[in-house]
């Protein structure tokens, strides 16, 4: 007969695994972080995470008749639009009364709407159109004189695009020469350009294959505006001077040139008849003998 088998020599039962839920990923004040070194290493390059508060001054929407032709100030309005319906990342708020304490209303409204930065529209005088770009609330900010504005409804371009893809910025090789032109281009890039992974519902339409530029043919959307930079200040909506354009002149000293190049043109028809007057008086007309003939 066989022998029997000790008990010491029996098999130990299996032990169950605990049935648990995967582990969460870490969250962050920029959302939740998968370690995943594939992804990371795909999305390369620059990464905007920025939101940015786009708002104007009172009085941006103003029509006036001036010398017969009318000053329409509702394209400045329209301008602005224009750039909300294309910067997917930006958010807008109610018009800021236009005051030395700007700065700081600013400031309060970009941190309670949770952005870093502000693109403020400044009207004066009715004519005049100014934008203030600015890091809130540590600065720099830039002030730009806005010359030339054309408006996406205004030109009719053949372009078009879906709303809320991302806009293509492109710098000519002059930004990279001086330190003004340096921070400009850094600080347009922060405002203008957004995120590769932004929330966005047609962020998948606007991808572009890098190998092909040479090959890419781009069509104008609009607006078209021309930004002229005044002062560079160190601080949010003011601060020390970092930069001042010494070929900048302001639009009232170019109406005040025009207005005296037309006192000019009046002052020379009074100089006329002053010596037309003078002229009459040296040489007499000779007494007419037939002027009193059919007098009573």
């Amino acid at each position: 007969m066989g022998k029997k088998r000790k008990h010491s020599e029996a098999e130990a039962p299996a032990v169950k695994k605990e049935e648990t839920a995967p582990e969460r990923p870490k969250r962050t004040l920029l959302g939740w972080k998968e370690d995943n070194p594939q992804q990371q290493q795909s999305i390369t390059g620059f990464r905007n995470r920025e939101k940015v508060l786009v708002t104007c001054s009172r009085r941006i929407n103003y029509s006036k008749v001036v010398e017969l032709m009318v000053v329409n100030v509702f394209r400045y309005r329209h301008l602005m639009l224009n750039l909300v319906s294309v910067l997917p990342h930006c958010k807008k708020d109610n018009k800021v009364e236009s005051k030395a304490t700007k700065g700081a209303t600013l400031n309060e409204l970009v941190e309670l709407k949770s952005c870093s930065s502000c693109l403020f529209f400044e009207c004066r005088k009715h004519k005049d159109l100014y934008l203030w770009m600015s890091k809130c609330p540590n600065g720099p900010s830039v002030k730009f004189l806005v010359n030339a504005v054309h408006t996406m409804e205004e030109l009719k371009l053949t372009g078009n695009h879906l709303k809320g893809s991302r806009p293509l910025l492109t710098f000519s090789s002059n930004f990279d020469k001086d330190p003004h032109w340096k921070l400009l281009k850094e600080m347009i890039t922060q405002n203008m350009a957004s995120e590769l992974t932004i929330s966005c519902p047609h962020t998948g339409a606007d991808k572009i294959d890098r190998g092909g530029l040479e090959k890419m043919t781009l069509i104008e959307v609009g607006p078209r505006f021309c930004l002229n930079p005044i002062k560079i200040f160190g601080g949010s909506f003011g601060g020390p001077t970092l930069y001042e354009n010494p070929f900048y002149v302001s639009p009232n000293q170019i109406r005040s040139l025009e207005k005296r190049q037309k006192a000019g043109k009046y002052a020379k028809k009074v100089k006329a008849k002053t010596r037309r007057k003078m002229h009459e008086m040296t040489n007499p007309l000779e007494a007419d003998e037939f002027a009193d003939m059919w007098k009573e």
